[in-house]
């Protein structure tokens, strides 16, 4: 990028350019995100819950986010009698950063990623940690006991799940040889069977014990103790109104979709479609092959995006006990043995099993998708049912409710 602007700016202009535009990208790009992410999320609940979600805000309710921030920007912005102002007003802006910096280093394609960094998985497990400053900032300057214990919460539980993340972050970084994102997904270049998600039994429960621990680092439920609005009165920015306590949200669905990107790079071949034997930006060019590329990796990430609004939607709340004894008891030493186990798997195991293995694994979760995609269509409906009788797993059950007349 500094090259590109080269032949119009000196230097050291041209870097100040590059890194303004970059910049510039990952914050709209951010904010695009978040954007069509609240209106997913209220478009899967409803979907979830029979209801209709946003329908009269743009077509199919699409601009009811641009409605919510307008409103957030012209609410006043107050702070409680006794808090501390300087860190209350910064609270929200740290933890918003911590999510932007963690997309400098994730790459959207071959080169395409604003700083190629060697040591970039750690970077991006160091910089979307330190959202949790923002957030006790914003419990303990909120002079609120309601927000500090939101605060400390969530300081707990953010700490503890970082464990076994990194953990199992490193079991990929383990078979890949290296901590940058752009080598590790041009590894993964071909056919899905080549993707780091396959190669060993390790690497494939790995990627789901990332994923769950991922959802309890962005607040996300069923961990989502930090914003209970039932035990705490919405948690560590109970305090906050208007555009601040919208940063805090779109730091929450710029983690959302920052860790999906990590997860998306380390276990499922990063921008490569699984489907084509080349480099689509040496195959089409730099700028049509990254086309393809971008869409691919978005793709990829938005799918494990809408997954954690599914969990959301579906699954129910845990105590904090039971949140924190679910990482301690149960990730810590799963992510250890993962650990152990990819390093003996390579050292120790004949490399005509793991081919074996390797395609055994790909194949089979490719034959288990394509028969829940089938099912999708043999299924009967189970949304109809006789009159007086409940409907889908409950049917012949008699129904309290009055039958329609």
């Amino acid at each position: 990028m500094p090259e590109l602007w080269s032949a119009f700016l000196p230097h050291p202009w041209n870097v100040v350019a590059a890194g303004a535009v970059a910049a510039a990208l990952v914050f709209g790009f951010i904010g695009l995100s978040a954007f069509f992410g609240i209106w997913a999320e209220r478009k899967v609940s409803a979907r979830m819950q029979d209801r209709l979600g946003p329908t009269r805000v743009g077509p199919f309710g699409l601009l009811q986010s641009l409605a919510d921030g307008v409103k957030l920007i012209s609410k006043e912005d107050v702070a409680p009698q006794g808090s501390d102002k300087f860190l209350f007003k910064l609270a929200p802006y740290l933890a918003f950063c911590a999510a932007f910096c963690g997309f400098l280093a994730l790459p959207f394609g071959a080169g395409l990623v604003a700083a190629d960094l060697n040591v970039a998985v750690f970077f991006m497990l160091a910089v979307l940690s330190s959202e949790v400053f923002g957030v006790v900032l914003a419990g303990y300057a909120s002079a609120s006991k309601w927000s500090l214990f939101g605060g400390v919460r969530e300081a707990a539980q953010v700490v503890s799940y970082e464990v076994p993340r990194a953990m199992c972050v490193v079991v990929p970084i383990c078979v890949a040889g290296t901590l940058n994102l752009n080598i590790i997904g041009h590894q993964q270049q071909g056919w899905f069977w080549n993707w780091n998600l396959f190669h060993d039994p390790f690497t494939f429960v790995a990627f789901f014990v990332f994923f769950i621990t991922a959802v309890a680092s962005c607040k996300r439920a069923p961990f989502d103790l930090a914003e209970a609005e039932s035990e705490l009165v919405a948690g560590f920015h109970t305090e906050y109104s208007g555009i601040r306590w919208s940063y805090f949200f779109l730091a929450e669905y710029g983690s959302m979709f920052a860790v999906s990107g990590l997860a998306t790079l380390l276990f499922l071949g990063g921008w490569h479609t699984g489907f084509l034997p080349y480099e689509p930006s040496l195959e089409f060019g730099f700028w049509l092959g990254n086309l393809l590329n971008l869409t691919v990796f978005v793709g990829k990430c938005w799918v494990l995006v809408l997954v954690m609004m599914w969990m959301r939607w579906s699954l129910p709340r845990l105590r904090i006990d039971q949140v924190m004894m679910t990482c301690l008891k149960y990730f810590l030493p799963i992510s250890c043995v993962l650990l152990v186990g990819v390093c003996l798997w390579q050292l120790a195991m004949p490399r005509s099993i793991t081919v074996l293995v390797k395609y055994a694994l790909a194949f089979g979760c490719a034959g288990v998708s394509l028969a829940v995609f089938a099912s999708l269509f043999r299924a009967p409906g189970t949304a109809g049912a006789p009159a007086g009788q409940l409907p889908g797993a409950w049917g012949g059950q008699p129904s309290t409710l009055p039958g329609k007349k």
